[in-house]
This record gives C-alpha cells, structure tokens and sequence, in this order.
C-alpha cells in the first residue's frame, strides 16, 4: 500500500511555477467534472512535483476542460484567455501552462491565489 500522495498546505513557489520577464510557466494537475471551476491551492504528487491543483466542471470531451482551464486561469490571474497557453499536456490530467505578461505581476497574483486556497 503507498502512502498518500497529495497535499493542499500553502507551499512557497517551487517547481510548479516559473517565472520569466515575459510570463509565467505553470504544472497543472487538471480534474475534469469536478462540479465546479476553481484552483484549489498546491498538490505534491507521489514523486515530489508540486502542481497547482485545478478543477473545472466541464468534461473532457472535445476540449471543454481545456477550454475551461484557460478562462479558469486568465479570471484568475487578471489576463485575456488569449494569453494563456497549454504548451504540453493537451490530452493528460498533468499540464504545463504558459500565462503571457509580466512575470513578476502573474507571480505575485498567483502566490496570492494559492496561499488564499490553503487559508
């Protein structure tokens, strides 16, 4: 039997985030039908990665939770969806996301976002 693998506790930025001038790349762990659209703070996976932990209410059919993970995050962190990209993990409940815009601002919003869910 293996030992639990998640953890929601506020975790100071790591791996799941980094920053650039020009942006932010994002780890996420994405749940498809989770009844409702939220970032629910930093998971630990089994291997140590930490992942933002998101649920949208769409399925995965067709893209739907895709799409709902980029309106999700551009709310979020205060960017137009056009500025949120899946850049691997179009098909996987594990994505990398990259945010457009200035680095240290989207880094800011989303340290917020994510002690704010672990409060």
């Amino acid at each position: 039997m293996s030992a639990p693998a998640r953890s929601t506790r506020a975790q100071p930025p790591g791996n799941y985030c980094s920053v650039a001038q020009d942006g932010v790349t994002l780890a996420v762990r994405l749940t498809p039908r989770g009844g409702r659209d939220s970032l629910e703070g930093v998971q630990v996976l089994a291997d140590g990665r930490r992942v933002i932990k998101a649920r949208v209410a769409a399925t995965a059919s067709e893209g739907a939770a895709n799409a709902a993970l980029i309106a999700l995050l551009a709310r979020a962190l205060a960017v137009a969806p056009r500025d949120v990209h899946i850049i691997a993990g179009q098909a996987a409940r594990q994505k990398r996301i990259r945010v457009d815009g200035d680095g240290k601002a989207l880094h800011a919003r989303l340290t917020a976002i994510v002690a704010a869910e672990a409060g």
